[in-house]
């Protein structure tokens, strides 16, 4: 292990050392106060960084504008210490106050612990990235912000190797940010850590992780978690040598020891920044005096022993001890400051609590005021007046008591009408209104930039536009995007050298080099986190998971990580990284899998694209480039061979986001369906014509977002009978499109059939080709389910086959 020269402590000056004693301070009085508020009933839950204040300090003394953080949700004194978090922000979010004002994290929609900087203005544009400290969101899952971090790092690589993209001054300054990661000592355990540090020293990139070491997770101790019970232990072949042999730089150090903790990061930071070599931090003996969370108590699990080195070790009380030792401060000194941070703490309390109140109180003494007059002019005065009195009696009011209350009154006055209720009625439809936009905005982007905004562009054809293979005709779009566009790079398993295994990138690294076109090793939930990373820094990723049935690897952080993050930060952050993947039907259970349902359930807030072919793809390709929104393209496993036409406008032509296309015009049945099964119904649909039934064939092109203009319930309207094919399993996607469009588009209203779906058996297609005929709907599945729609309307012009 290195260490550092003992020099920073030196350099400080008293002010400064009393002043990360008072933050501190503030920081462990703010947990207390905290956990006091839950158990009094005014938040809900509470997660605190007591325990690991003093070594926050020491890396936010190094932590410089355009760095980022990727944390964990112990890092409060770390944000208190580098001015991105007041102690009202912090009590305003635990309060879960919705206003982005007081709680410009998360806006009240993470609890508390989660923190994270607005790098966009409220129109949803980049601010200068690089005249701030940058935190990205925080979220809960263990270890789930370690394959982000390396993201944010490789996008420091890029800006510092790539010069086409020296003039993005407000994302770097030749690549010197360094990403600041935290982790507690119990989630190193995770899959996700191991493959993070490995693609970390791979990359060499400037990654500078801090393991906050309690010896403990929840309950359970460290020789359950960790061989040999260190995590810089078993990391120690990691360590880089004098050789010149790459790797990591390791640092362990005592998380009650404020000098040599200054000094070890000092050493980190600079080779981490200077040398572009990541580092980990290794910060041992730290406590945890609250235990876990407020759901819990740390008593029960710890030792008597142990609970006596925390109170011994408390990296407060030994920080104060060095102070004194060091004749910085007095004892009455340090209590005045000790005094103080406690009075600044109830102040912040009480005023986060008050303007959270405050915000509330508005709606409930109107709802009062309302619910009082339709009582006068009710015959149910009873009934709403016990209703206005359990409202008016209750203590610490939130905003669905009064909407509640507003609700089961209204149901009295059903069959009244007066100006009273009518008053009642539009407070309870502008309320709900404000409450949409304060708890459910932001799932998808809402600055100009928006997919959904994006013209469509038809692609143009003549006679000498060339018929190719499928894969070349995406050649010509990543070509012409990586061509057009220095921010666009693409990465995965293959992607590089050979041009990904279905050779779209083909020939595109020896064009545009191994910065833009690059090769990964098989980690797909690093891949995404690369993505994700170098995305929430400007640049504009295009990561690759080989086959879909991989995406399996990858969906937690697509679901947890970037689907919902414009979303939890109310439009404070983005990532538009475009995932590109290829499945539907080949041969074999691992290859050929559709799990869509899956898809569809767990990434809302990204959209998903099922292109019938490549042209189709590179056309959303086009448009995905023009978005600030997260995506999906699943493209046609057994597509890339079958012959294309090549778009004379290849780089520019666009399809549009929601908007189903007609494939064939019919008038007995609609079959909608998309990706590789609309080949298949097409052919259906023609051998359906010899038998005298016109079907009409939609392919809806996306599912998220769907049929936004509501087309295929105005097919319905027309052919009055529908069947939703698919590949996916039954209850998947077949389900989900009837749904949509039975339901949402109210498409039951023109039926005259039952809505049927034709989907795959419930198991995955096994290999070979009679595997995929005999498990996924075929053509004469879909003819004969059609047939037999109309047999059932109509058996004497249609008698049954069998």
């Amino acid at each position: 292990m290195q260490t550092a020269e003992a020099s920073i402590t030196q350099r400080l000056t008293s002010e400064e050392i009393l002043n990360d004693y008072r933050i501190a301070w503030e920081s462990r009085q703010a947990s207390l106060t905290g956990r006091k508020e839950v158990f009094m009933g005014k938040a809900k839950f509470g997660i605190f960084g007591d325990g690991k204040e003093v070594a926050q300090l020491a890396m936010a003394k190094f932590f410089r504008n355009g760095d980022f953080r990727s944390g964990y949700y112990r890092d409060q004194t770390f944000m208190f210490a580098i001015g991105e978090l007041t102690l009202q922000q912090y009590f305003a979010q635990l309060y879960a106050h919705t206003d982005i004002e007081a709680e410009p994290s998360t806006a009240g929609r993470a609890m508390n612990g989660h923190f994270g900087t607005r790098s966009l203005n409220e129109d949803g544009q980049w601010k200068n990235l690089m005249k701030q400290k940058n935190s990205s969101s925080d979220i809960s899952p263990t270890a789930a912000q370690m394959p982000r971090l390396l993201g944010l790092a490789y996008a420091s690589k890029l800006y510092r190797q790539n010069p086409a993209l020296q003039g993005m001054s407000n994302f770097s300054v030749n690549g010197n940010e360094v990403a600041f990661g935290t982790i507690g000592n119990a989630s190193t355990s995770e899959g996700m850590f191991f493959e993070a540090i490995n693609a970390g020293g791979v990359l060499q990139v400037p990654m500078l992780v801090s393991v906050w070491d309690d010896a403990y997770g929840i309950s359970v101790p460290a020789e359950y978690q960790t061989t040999k019970g260190s995590i810089s232990e078993i990391l120690a072949g990691f360590q880089r040598n004098a050789e010149g042999e790459q790797g990591y730089e390791l640092f362990k150090v005592k998380g009650w020891d404020y000098a040599a903790l200054c000094e070890t990061y000092e050493a980190a930071v600079r080779v981490c920044r200077e040398q572009h070599v990541p580092v980990l931090v290794h910060v041992e003996e730290l406590t945890q005096p609250q235990g876990h969370s407020t759901s819990g108590s740390h008593e029960r699990y710890k030792s008597k022993e142990r609970l006596e080195w925390e109170a011994e070790y408390d990296c407060l009380k030994k920080m104060r001890e060095w102070i004194l030792e060091s004749e910085i401060a007095t004892v009455e000194q340090l209590e005045q400051l000790e005094a103080a941070a406690k009075d600044a703490v109830k102040v912040a309390r009480s005023n986060a609590w008050s303007a959270f109140a405050d915000d509330i109180k508005v709606d409930h003494e109107e709802a009062l005021r309302l619910l009082d007059g339709l009582a006068e002019a009710s015959e149910h005065i009873t009934e709403i007046a016990t209703i206005t009195e359990e409202l008016r009696k209750t203590l610490n009011p939130i905003r669905s008591d009064a909407v509640r209350a507003v609700r089961k009154a209204l149901r009295y006055v059903r069959d009244e009408n007066n100006p009273a209720k009518r008053e009642l009625v539009g407070w309870l439809e502008q309320t709900l209104g404000e409450n949409s936009d304060r708890y459910n905005s932001y799932l998808y982007s809402q600055s100009e930039e928006a997919a959904l905004l994006v013209e469509e562009v038809k692609p143009e054809f003549d006679e000498n536009s060339p018929v190719v293979d499928g894969r070349e005709v995406l050649q010509a779009c990543f070509d012409a995007i990586l061509s057009r566009d220095p921010r666009v790079f693409a990465i995965g398993e293959d992607v590089g050298f050979i041009g990904d295994v279905n050779q779209a990138f083909a020939g595109l690294q020896e064009k545009y080099g191994e910065l833009r076109v690059t090769d990964t090793g098989i980690r797909e939930c690093t891949i995404i986190g690369q993505g994700i990373g170098a995305a929430l820094r400007g640049l504009r990723p295009i990561t690759e998971i080989q086959y879909l049935d991989y995406l399996l690897y990858a969906i937690q952080i697509l679901s947890d990580d970037v689907a919902p993050l414009q979303y939890r930060t109310k439009g404070g952050q983005k990532a538009p990284l475009i995932v590109r993947t290829r499945g539907h039907r080949l041969e074999g259970i691992w290859h050929s899998g559709s799990p869509i349902g899956m898809i569809l359930h767990s990434i809302r807030g990204m959209h998903v694209l099922v292109p019938r072919n490549m042209t189709q793809a590179a056309g959303f390709y086009n448009t995905l480039l023009k978005t600030d929104e997260p995506a999906l393209v699943i493209e046609c496993l057994n597509g890339y061979r079958l012959k294309e036409r090549i778009p004379n406008n290849i780089g520019e032509f666009t399809v549009p986001l929601g908007k189903p296309e007609v494939l064939k015009e019919g008038t007995d049945i609609t079959i909608v369906t998309y990706g590789s099964m609309c080949r298949i119904v097409m052919e259906a649909a023609r051998q359906l014509e010899e038998f005298g039934i016109s079907a009409e064939v939609v392919d809806v092109q996306t599912l998220l977002p769907f049929d936004v203009d509501h087309m295929i319930a105005d097919s319905i309207r027309k052919t009055s009978r529908v069947l939703f094919a698919d590949e996916d399993v039954p209850g998947g996607a077949s389900a989900y499109m009837m749904q949509q469009v039975v339901d949402e588009q109210g498409a039951w209203r023109w039926l005259d059939s039952k809505p049927q779906c034709l989907s795959a058996q419930a198991h995955r297609p096994p290999y070979g080709s009679d595997g995929d005929y005999f498990s996924k709907p075929n053509t004469e599945d879909v003819f004969e389910t059609v047939y037999e729609i109309l047999h059932e309307a109509d058996p004497k012009a249609f008698p049954s086959i069998y």
